[in-house]
């Protein structure tokens, strides 16, 4: 099977979409705004579990939802799984109206298969007396690749997750107005925290998606958001041959070798490292905006969290990680227009100004309230000028999981050196495409 890449579009496709958004209909059925059918039945499998924040949000909206339509609403809080039990589903007639989840598991599942319905009607809905294609700034739509091939979205989203170099702004103040500008200033700060006795930084060794973030973004970031995506997609190889491929995977090399990294790291099991980062134990670790919440109930007395962006090569524009997580409808869905009307329902203020104050997550909408311990990377991500996501956006099926990262995780815990890491994975991809064409 050949598997389809979807990348930043150009301008003229970014107005094009503008302009299918700023439309009515868009092809699917019914209306998605604040109006419409009353009544009606609808399924809804979700990714959070019972208790969790944003469960607690969502439940909630719901009721509010079933008390103005008069709708029934079926959830099952299924938990992270909830997308892989979609697979065999989508074969049945048992496929829920409307799933939630992270892009990067709905994509390969819905989106990059065209299973996924067309939310037109729901982008062209009403909130609050705000068009919805109004709330999701035009950047995160491209860049999250959502759009199908009429330039229409398959994905709804409520939240974002980021990344970057998190740190205790209480001792580190100078860090929130001069953190580094460029890959050597970084070292540069790396070495002066060694030469004070200090641990630079802390990483669970164990998880893969965090060690790939290091190689991913330098990468991105000196070649722009589409670089790794781009290399992934060339079946020959020939792409990891590419200098800036090798200059990536040195950096990665220099961290490791360089002495930055918490004792222990390469055999450490999550959470342990992040842990001792929360309570001092080094400066500064590369993650996810989840981090605050993760580990808050054990930071230090007084920690103020706070990040920056990985450095940008010279020249190159501002970029900033940015997933979504949000909602989509299989065609085979049998209430879809009462579902996009669940959806767009779910994105009014209220709830979108509890994720941010209530779970702690980045709201889609650049106008919610959030938590100060997002207000750093709400910042970075308000102030870019280019969007890309995790991994680069690679969804081709178990790349990344099998190919990428167990190739990865031998860099970044010091078993290889960067030279012999780009020549596993060019093998290592070739291999892949002979395999999956």
């Amino acid at each position: 099977m050949t598997t389809k890449f979807r990348f930043a579009r150009t301008l003229a496709v970014m107005a094009g979409a503008a302009l299918a958004l700023s439309a009515c209909g868009g092809g699917t059925n019914g209306s998605a705004g604040d109006g419409g059918t009353e009544g009606g039945t609808l399924s809804y499998w979700s990714m959070w579990k019972e208790g969790e924040q944003q469960q607690l949000i969502i439940a909630r909206a719901i009721k509010d939802f079933e008390a103005e339509t008069g709708a029934t609403v079926n959830v099952q809080w299924q938990g992270r799984s909830n997308v892989q039990k979609l697979v065999p589903a989508l074969n049945t007639n048992n496929v829920p109206d409307i799933v939630d989840g992270s892009y990067a598991k709905l994509a390969p599942i819905l989106g990059d298969t065209g299973q996924a319905l067309p939310l037109g009607d729901a982008y062209a809905a009403e909130v609050e007396g705000t068009k919805v294609s109004d709330l999701i700034p035009k950047k995160y739509l491209t860049a999250n690749n959502i759009l199908d091939a009429d330039g229409t979205p398959w994905m709804l989203p409520y939240s974002l997750t980021s990344d970057g170099f998190w740190f205790d702004a209480a001792q580190h103040p100078e860090l929130e107005t001069a953190p580094p500008a460029s890959w050597d200033d970084f070292i540069a700060l790396l070495d002066k925290y060694k030469a004070e006795g200090k641990v630079p930084l802390a990483a669970d060794g164990d998880i893969g998606g965090y060690n790939s973030m290091w190689f991913t973004t330098a990468l991105v970031r000196t070649d722009g958001a589409g670089s790794f995506a781009k290399v992934v997609q060339d079946k020959t190889g020939a792409a990891w041959d590419a200098p800036n491929v090798l200059a990536a995977a040195k950096r990665v090399e220099q961290v490791v070798k360089g002495d930055y990294l918490i004792k222990g790291y390469n055999a450490s099991k999550w959470p342990a490292q992040q842990q001792v980062w929360a309570t001092g134990g080094a400066e500064l670790m590369l993650n996810g905006s989840w981090i605050p919440t993760e580990t808050g109930t054990y930071a230090s007395e007084g920690f103020k969290f706070s990040s920056f962006p990985f450095p940008a090569e010279a020249g190159q524009p501002a970029s900033v990680r940015a997933d979504f997580g949000g909602w989509a409808i299989p065609k085979k869905a049998k209430n879809p227009e009462l579902a996009q009307k669940l959806a767009t329902f779910l994105l009014k203020k209220d709830y979108q100004d509890a994720y941010g104050t209530e779970a702690k997550v980045l709201p889609i909408r650049t106008d919610a309230a959030t938590s100060p311990e997002m207000a750093s990377v709400k910042k970075s991500i308000d102030g870019a000028k280019e969007i890309y996501l995790q991994n680069d956006g690679v969804t081709a099926p178990g790349y990344v999981e099998k190919v990428f990262w167990p190739i990865n995780d031998e860099l970044f815990l010091g078993k290889i050196n960067a030279g012999e890491f780009v020549q596993k994975m060019k093998t290592a991809t070739v291999q892949y495409w002979k395999d999956n064409s």
